[in-house]
């Protein structure tokens, strides 16, 4: 993928299968993150986006999009951003995953439909996406369906996280909420500890 004149390599494009895949602690085999320094890891194992979401994206951008148009690993129906939880924990096939944060789009994104403005909507609507860890590994196929097995008391939705994230940035009752919960990614953690900490002494 070429962004002006420099190469990028990136894992966005994705394809069905329907294969069963192995899913360990860092991904699904044979599906593995091109930039590990800003994708992927523990906290990043599995990329997910509802369906429902895509009529939004596809009204912006005025064309119909293909499951995995957004460089998921996989798309589900419903489990929208409104509906799941941080922490939330669902049986996925063999595997036991873990809510962990919201997708943060990259510029990759705007690339590759060619819409450089696509990571801005993705915030301003909320509608981003999220990430799983792997509790437990094991197999997972298309024809598994994901079931929320337990969700953690006073927990933030995914679209809560991304309102105090991109929209609430000096809210500090908020931010402090977001970081109580021990589910959180750490790289959030961080990113919420040093804005509060900003906040705090100022």
């Amino acid at each position: 993928m070429m962004n002006g004149s420099k190469e990028i390599y990136s894992a966005i494009y994705k394809s069905s299968t329907t294969k069963r895949l192995f899913l360990s602690r860092t991904g699904f085999h044979g599906d593995e993150q091109a930039d590990l320094v800003n994708h992927g890891g523990e906290d990043k194992a599995v990329c997910v986006f509802s369906h429902q979401a895509y009529p939004v994206y596809e009204d912006l951008m005025g064309r119909s999009l293909d499951p995995g148009a957004f460089g998921e690993n996989v798309t589900v129906s419903g489990f929208g951003e409104t509906d799941v939880y941080i922490g939330d924990t669902f049986q996925l096939g063999e595997a036991v995953v873990q809510i962990s944060q919201p997708r943060v789009p990259c510029f990759k994104l705007g690339l590759k439909h060619q819409y450089k403005e696509l990571p801005l909507h993705f915030q301003t609507t909320g509608l981003t996406g999220y990430y799983f860890r792997v509790l437990t590994e094991g197999y997972v196929s298309s024809e598994d369906s994901l079931t929320l097995q337990s969700r953690e008391q006073d927990s933030l939705s995914v679209m809560e996280a991304n309102v105090i994230m991109h929209h609430r940035k000096t809210d500090i009752s908020s931010i402090k909420k977001l970081l109580s919960l021990s589910a959180l990614a750490a790289s959030w953690k961080e990113t919420l500890s040093k804005r509060l900490a900003k906040l705090e002494t100022t």
